[in-house]
């Protein structure tokens, strides 16, 4: 199995990148690992704490079943993958059955801030943009998904995911492989990326 490591600032575009990578090879051959299904369940929490949690710092990632899980798609069996919700902050009672493939993408923003997990990777990615069109996409995809206002978002934006970047996430693109700027509109890149997976599989 090819284990293809995808990392990148928040509204990047890593999500397109994996897309259009997908498209382009055989069907039903890739395994998508997200690292969002794998935040820590805070569903205790009241509603204003979970407005205080830090998803952009490795601490809120438990790499630990992460890790256990692809050793687990490495040995050829499937694994029960958690379901997430950001809205609640918390896991769902309902698991989504993963199976083996000859590819497995292993894809968020901190997914390389973990050495256990960087080591198993195959092929390091790390999707890059400007500050300005992630902080755009950030403020689409929080209010429109995760229930945030305008307000909130740009104070979180302020208090974590800019402070993490440059700590943690920025960081570890001196551990990728390729560097993809402009996210999914470089098919340039993702076509080479395409064709590397190709010959390796």
């Amino acid at each position: 199995m090819l284990v293809i490591g995808i990392a990148g600032g928040s509204g990047s575009g890593k999500t397109t990148v994996v897309k259009k990578i997908i498209a382009n090879l055989p069907k039903d051959s890739v395994t998508i690992i997200p690292q969002d299904a794998y935040y820590k369940d805070n569903g205790h929490l009241s509603a204003e704490d979970r407005k205080k949690i830090n998803f952009d710092h490795p601490g809120s990632i438990e790499f630990d079943l992460l890790n256990k899980h692809v050793d687990i798609l490495l040995s050829s069996n499937s694994i029960h993958m958690p379901i997430y919700n950001y809205v609640t902050c918390s896991r769902a009672k309902e698991t989504k059955e993963i199976v083996p493939t000859k590819v497995m993408i292993i894809e968020g923003i901190l997914v390389m801030t973990n050495r256990q997990l960087r080591d198993k990777m195959d092929i390091k990615v790390f999707v890059d943009a400007d500050a300005d069109d992630r902080l755009m996409r950030i403020i689409r995809r929080d209010m429109e998904e995760r229930g945030r206002s305008y307000i909130d978002t740009l104070e979180h934006y302020e208090n974590w995911v800019k402070p993490m970047h440059q700590n943690f996430i920025e960081p570890t693109k001196r551990y990728a492989d390729v560097i993809v700027p402009q996210g999914g509109t470089n098919l340039v890149a993702i076509d080479i990326l395409s064709t590397k997976i190709h010959q390796s599989m």
